[in-house]
């Protein structure tokens, strides 16, 4: 949950001290900026008191530690904010005006994680997989002939989905719950893919490829099977967009917020 974040933003003068912790950060030791949001004002409601920033990420006082992956490759970090000073001219917004720009955020990553390829947005497709399964031959087994056919439909669905997405961004639109869709679709559909494409490989599926000059293949189908169980966690997990979905578009009701009325501190004190 975003509104419980913790890291810490004080004022001083033109710019503003952050300590904190934040996990999960993608490609932090290739990015020269990061997004940063931090609790401005604690002693307000959770959803408010936070402020948006642009962090340096060479600022004094950032370490970036990295989190391998079972792929064996490291894409996301930890990174740890001690007394970093970022400038109010990084400031995105109004002070303690962060959430709003949190969620437009939140809604395009929810869009460019379900474009084009099977590993958000990157990678193979299922048309890349079907390519593969024409190139040896075909398959003659029913069943796996069923599943091509079924992620050839959800492939189409979801660039139908696209356009629909791009059309309500040209008429000035921000992404709004059907973002939540969109991912909640192309995340188990990127994972099929990456099954299928196992089981159909057999015991080969489980060897590393090598590109030209022996290179791994990152975007190759055996990493892609490992790194595919992150498809439904990263922004967002499958579960938290299904509760978008049920309370924004079909107007479920909300779970009860035994926090309501409380301020982010004194919730934190218990």
């Amino acid at each position: 949950d975003l509104a419980n974040l913790g890291t810490r933003a004080v004022r001083d003068g033109d710019e503003w001290v952050v300590n904190g912790q934040k996990i999960w950060t993608s490609l932090a030791h290739h990015s020269a900026f990061g997004i940063l949001i931090a609790r401005t004002d604690p002693d307000v409601a959770k959803h408010q008191g936070i402020t948006y920033f642009i962090c340096p990420m060479d600022a004094e006082g950032i370490e970036i530690r990295p989190i391998i992956e079972m792929t064996g490759g490291h894409t996301f970090n930890e990174v740890f904010l001690t007394d970093v000073r970022i400038p109010d001219a990084n400031r995105v917004g109004d002070v303690h005006g962060g959430w709003s720009l949190a969620k437009v955020t939140l809604g395009n990553e929810r869009v460019s994680l379900s474009s084009g390829g099977a590993l958000w947005g990157m990678g193979p497709a299922a048309s890349d997989l079907l390519d593969e399964v024409r190139g040896g031959g075909g398959c003659d087994d029913p069943v796996r002939r069923d599943q091509l056919a079924q992620l050839h439909i959800e492939a189409e669905l979801l660039r139908l989905i696209r356009l629909r997405t791009v059309t309500a961004r040209i008429r000035g639109e921000q992404p709004g719950p059907e973002a939540s869709i969109r991912k909640i679709l192309a995340d188990e559909h990127g994972q099929r893919i990456m099954e299928l494409a196992k089981d159909l490989a057999g015991p080969h599926g489980m060897l590393e490829h090598q590109r030209a000059g022996g290179a791994p293949d990152l975007w190759g189908w055996h990493w892609g099977y490992l790194f595919s169980p992150a498809l439904t966690v990263g922004g967002g997990t499958g579960d938290v967009q299904r509760n978008i979905v049920a309370e924004r578009v079909l107007g479920l009701p909300h779970d009860i917020d035994v926090e309501a009325g409380r301020s982010w501190a004194d919730a934190r004190r218990g």
